[in-house]
């Protein structure tokens, strides 16, 4: 066994219980380590730590997998995965989840949605990547599903030593599936929408805007494949109009809303949701509720600044385009900005538009998606309902 001793100076977030170990914290590695080796982890004592995968290539050297003397095998990672999967169907996610969410479900750098009977999987380091087989194995053998897909079509594995790729990992399926969510039906594309086709997170988020939008005139902007804008429509609002860059994301959604039988009531247009915010603001149009769901704006603490002021600029001009009285509907899915920060950044944005604001709603992402209190990067969404009014 492989074994990896800490300096005597380390980050507190490893003895409080997170899994990563930086370069920086080793003090020496006993043994021959390559990408994907399973190792003992040590603190400077002596005292163990956790066993774990190890990467010498990666900023990240080790991840831990359990802070137990067990071994790490097929059976362990069939445990893993069955425990979570008890889990979700203790909270009530049975149909669609995110089954494995990384370090919180206790497996680093994997992720597993669930869409009904597929599944679709994310090895994000070179430890996890090696046990891919085993994984598979597992989900085929507490499911039977009808299909498995990879999504390893991701940058950051390649900070790994490992390569973008993406494909089936069990016999070939139609990737076009649909699912239910709240009562409605959604097209998934699996292969090539984002991420793993879909973002589950918002699932219960997306009921909360069920009585703000009931006759109402709704506005959203970055829609991706419109389903807030769907639900709302649903939901009883007179009209809704959906705002996204992506040509592709847009014909996706007006098929969504046709699925539903509710593309009389809401459509979808291709334009830059910024620059339209900006003018349509200036030319005075308003709306009853406006919502905006938009895309990570940084991925790295040196554009914190950068993301921050995208938040304020694009919040700003939904408020301006609200109606006295009216509802803000707004989230951010960037882990590097959290609660607090968002939410101050809101605050600035109302006083920037002379509106006065009242929290309706204010949550995280899906319970199937859990938050670990000390890991920040699990707790990375934030979803705000404010009602807008005039000074």
């Amino acid at each position: 066994m492989i074994k990896v001793h800490l300096k005597r100076k380390i980050a507190n977030r490893i003895f409080n219980g997170h899994p990563w170990v930086f370069k920086n914290e080793v003090e020496k590695i006993e043994g021959d380590a390559y990408p994907g080796d399973i190792a003992d982890i040590f603190y400077n004592d002596g005292r163990f730590c956790g066993r774990g995968y190890i990467n010498p290539q990666s900023q990240i050297i080790a991840r831990l997998l359990t802070r137990k003397k067990e071994d790490i095998n097929e059976q362990f990672f069939y445990n893993r995965i069955a425990k979570a999967w008890d889990y979700r169907k203790k909270i009530g996610y049975t149909e669609n989840c995110r089954l494995i969410f990384g370090e919180a479900d206790e497996m680093p750098a994997l992720i597993i949605d669930k869409f009904n009977d597929y599944f679709v999987i994310q090895t994000l380091a070179y430890g996890m990547d090696v046990w891919k087989p085993a994984i598979v194995k597992a989900l085929q053998q507490i499911f039977s599903p009808k299909g498995i897909y990879e999504r390893n079509d991701v940058p950051v594995r390649e900070l790994e030593g490992l390569q973008q790729q993406k494909g089936f990992l069990s016999a070939s399926f139609d990737t076009n599936i649909v699912i239910n969510e709240n009562g409605l039906r959604f097209n998934v594309d699996i292969e090539n929408g984002q991420k793993t086709g879909y973002f589950l997170d918002q699932q219960d988020n997306r009921r909360a805007i069920q009585h703000i939008v009931k006759d109402a005139d709704v506005l959203g902007a970055f829609t991706y494949t419109g389903t807030f804008e769907i639900h709302a429509a649903y939901y009883g609002a007179k009209s809704v109009l959906g705002l996204d860059i992506s040509e592709n994301a847009v014909a996706q959604a007006n098929k969504n809303a046709a699925l539903n039988g509710l593309e009389k009531i809401v459509h979808f247009e291709a334009v830059n949701a910024f620059d339209v915010l900006k003018k349509w603001g200036k030319e005075g149009r308003q709306y009853d509720v406006v919502m905006l769901d938009p895309p990570a704006f940084t991925k790295s603490r040196e554009s914190i600044q950068k993301a921050i002021t995208g938040y304020k600029e694009i919040n700003l001009r939904g408020m301006q385009l609200i109606k006295n009285g009216g509802f803000l509907v707004t989230s951010s899915c960037t882990n590097l900005v959290q609660p607090d920060m968002f939410l101050h950044t809101i605050e600035l944005a109302a006083k920037d538009a002379r509106k006065k604001i009242k929290q309706v709603v204010f949550n995280a992402q899906a319970s199937d998606h859990p938050i670990i209190w000390g890991m920040e990067n699990t707790n990375y969404l934030k979803f705000l309902i404010v009602e807008v009014s005039d000074k």
